[in-house]
């Protein structure tokens, strides 16, 4: 049953999948600082667009959180984007009190963004080293699914080098 999960976990994850083309995407962050996707470069990037009333999206804060934490220095970074229309101090008030440890920008609700459509909330993408969106997901992921995708990429993409692909 685990596997199955996991299976249909990846199958959520292509879904969402798109063009695999490299994308900038400039939002401010909580300073009103304007921050972009191409400070990554050569790290995955979770992108997790959330809100403060959405439950699930608060559920997965401390995954989340876990995540970054884990491998911030390493090879995995995690930016959430703040999908709602909040004033600037409470949703730094916010982001203190569940002690989000990664980067929160803002963006004001927009059918399809760079990365995207968001249907629902919350919603993930996940950004390969080269800056390429490979998968996307509604709904709440954990620390593992994430590092589990992760890892199967980085499997998948040693396996094409060898093959000559």
């Amino acid at each position: 049953m685990k596997n199955y999960a996991f299976y249909l976990l990846m199958m959520g994850l292509v879904l969402i999948n798109s063009q695999a083309l490299a994308v900038d995407y400039q939002l401010p962050d909580l300073q009103g600082e304007t921050q972009s996707l191409a400070q990554y470069r050569g790290k995955w990037v979770i992108v997790n667009y959330w809100a403060s009333w959405c439950g699930s999206c608060v559920k997965e804060l401390p995954e989340l959180a876990a995540l970054h934490s884990k491998h911030k220095n390493s090879n995995i970074v995690v930016v959430g984007i703040n999908y709602e229309d909040i004033n600037i101090d409470r949703l730094k008030k916010i982001v203190s009190a569940y002690n989000i440890p990664y980067p929160v920008w803002r963006s004001k609700e927009v059918p399809v963004t760079p990365l995207g459509p968001v249907p629902a909330l919350p919603t993930t993408y996940i950004i390969d080293p080269e800056g390429k969106v490979v998968a996307g997901q509604v709904g709440v992921m954990t620390q593992q699914n994430l590092e589990d995708y992760i890892a199967r990429q980085k499997t998948l993409d040693e396996y094409a080098i060898r093959q000559g692909v």
